[in-house]
């Protein structure tokens, strides 16, 4: 049966949500943050030596990465949901949106976190943070002119990799800011199955 190694308050609640959408028996084993440091348990590198969730492991496959786990995820288990064809230009968008997520759209985000706990000392770096922010959470909002989802009026593992951070961002610039993004929330979280995952694992 499939495992997820699944951290509270992480990227793993994407991982839960797909297997709930392609409909997957899985196992889910739990890992709480310490309280002080928000660090993942020691446990977790038993798994693997990172030590980072997600986690999946399926039969003889051990996979961390979000992005590589939904891919994987997919293409076993999709049976052509989810994606779009390969080699289409369609495909290519969904394939750039995979990698943007942590690529590129989740730095300035994770770099906002970590600088608000310096205090005073993290203030130089805040505009340009607050700067970069909006530009990669203002992109976002244009791509979804005109269509629910980000791949056309379908829901892909493109949206559930993005989903981790654009909650997130929509939590730091409040949800007046990006209407379409809000909107867009709104709309993965209504989906029975995101909700199927959050009753029974939560964030």
């Amino acid at each position: 049966m499939i495992e997820v190694h699944h951290l509270n308050e992480s990227r793993s609640r994407r991982i839960t949500w797909l297997l709930e959408e392609l409909g997957q028996d899985y196992k889910v084993v739990l890992y709480e943050r310490d309280p002080l440091t928000r660090l993942a348990p020691e446990s977790l590198k038993q798994i693997h030596p990172l030590g980072k969730a997600p986690i999946l492991r399926d039969g003889d496959q051990t996979l961390i990465e979000s992005g590589a786990i939904i891919d994987y995820l997919i293409r076993t288990y999709g049976h052509g949901r989810l994606a779009p064809a390969v080699g289409s230009p369609a495909y290519n968008r969904y394939n750039e949106l995979l990698h943007y997520a942590e690529g590129s759209a989740i730095l300035p985000l994770m770099l906002g976190l970590y600088v608000g706990r310096l205090g005073e000392a993290g203030a130089p770096l805040r505009p340009r943070i607050s700067s970069e922010t909006a530009n990669h959470l203002g992109y976002l909002n244009q791509l979804l002119e005109g269509q629910d989802y980000f791949l056309g009026d379908e829901l892909t593992g493109a949206d559930i990799q993005l989903s981790f951070v654009i909650q997130f961002g929509i939590r730091a610039a409040g949800e007046q800011a990006f209407p379409l993004l809000t909107r867009w929330v709104q709309r993965i979280e209504a989906r029975p199955a995101y909700q199927r995952a959050m009753s029974k694992y939560g964030a």
